[in-house]
């Protein structure tokens, strides 16, 4: 936890080995997002007006799945500004990338580049950061979900990232609604409703059926695909007293073929160094950082990382140690300790009510 270093420190001492065109921005990324969409259309339209088997209806849906993820890393790449510049044009086109997920393009810039970005794993002041012990100990829930078998709780959190997204979003919505300008609420309401309004008029069209296939399965697909990758971005990471990507972020690796699909999301520490970016030189920034600071800097084949989050708790102890209270079995973060080779606990006195 010494000598951390802000997001601004490490990019400086980057940016000038880096081509200008890399800050410009990339209005040619929305090829990949045409391509969704087109899919996107092309599933809908033969679920709805054809009768098919089971089969085939799940083959599309987790086509439409997996485009629907596309779509929400595409969006969030637009959002932070990385392919067109004009506010009105960004929140459009965000806009149309996160429908599928619901989530309205101000909601997004406010919860996300705004609060996550600036304050990443702060207990305090990032939304998606997980709880310390002191923080454990005032949730009746927590308290309750740590005393289900741990097997049972890793499975069931797994299965949950099917609706992780979506549900946080909303939370996200009422959680940061009263900081907007009144004047701007009423278009971060319709942003938040509409797309909830289209797939619900959807379903009325063409019944719960086919909508399941059209929507509602492809929604838990993307949530599923798109919280993997979160949920690998800062969680076997520690809390921490500066934001420094390089302490607090994991970047993942993935076949080249995926990092393509899915507009380079695996680079992740790289994204939190510079965030408005274009990706496409995310692995030049890799070179750079494991050149300076081989070190501090932490990648995982993503199926590690996935299985690693399976094996370990996410209550932070001491911001360093990840822990379950009742068992008093005490993992390390990356950076201190972790191996995810080889994970092992250490046991203290367990917690007691």
């Amino acid at each position: 936890m010494k000598d951390l270093h802000s997001f601004g420190w490490y990019a400086a001492r980057i940016a000038p080995h880096l081509p200008k065109k890399a800050f410009k921005p990339a209005p040619a990324r929305l090829l990949g997002g045409l391509a969704y969409l087109l899919v996107t259309i092309a599933s809908f339209f033969t679920i709805i007006f054809f009768d098919l088997n089971i089969w085939l209806n799940l083959l599309i849906s987790i086509i439409l799945g997996s485009s629907f993820a596309g779509m929400g890393f595409l969006g969030h790449e637009i959002l932070h500004g990385t392919v067109v510049r004009k506010p009105w044009l960004r929140d459009l086109l965000g806009a149309i990338a996160f429908w599928p997920l619901t989530t309205g393009p101000r909601l997004w810039r406010k919860w996300h580049n705004m609060n996550h970005h600036l304050h990443t794993q702060d207990e305090e002041h990032d939304p998606d950061a997980w709880p310390s012990l002191q923080k454990f100990k005032k949730s009746r829930f927590l308290k309750w979900i740590y005393k289900i078998p741990f097997f049972i709780r890793a499975v069931a959190a797994f299965a949950f990232l099917a609706v992780t997204f979506t549900l946080h979003s909303i939370h996200m919505f009422w959680t940061y609604l009263k900081d907007f300008n009144p004047k701007k609420r009423p278009a971060v309401w319709l942003e938040a409703v509409l797309p909830w309004a289209t797939w619900l008029g959807l379903l009325a069209w063409i019944g719960f059926g086919k909508w399941f296939f059209a929507f509602l399965l492809p929604l838990l697909i993307a949530n599923f695909i798109v919280m993997c990758y979160i949920s690998t971005n800062h969680r076997l990471n520690p809390l921490v007293p500066v934001n420094d990507p390089l302490a607090n972020s994991l970047s993942v690796v993935t076949p080249k073929w995926v990092d393509v699909l899915h507009f380079n999301f695996s680079y992740h520490t790289e994204h939190h160094l510079f965030p408005g970016m274009n990706p496409k030189y995310y692995p030049m920034v890799k070179k750079h950082i494991k050149q300076m600071w081989p070190e501090r800097y932490h990648e995982m084949n993503f199926g590690r990382a996935l299985i690693a989050l399976f094996k370990t708790p996410r209550v932070y102890y001491e911001n360093h140690e990840l822990g379950d209270p009742y068992r008093g079995s005490l993992f390390g973060s990356l950076g201190n300790g972790l191996d995810p080779k080889n994970i092992k606990a250490r046991i203290l006195k367990p917690e007691k009510e």
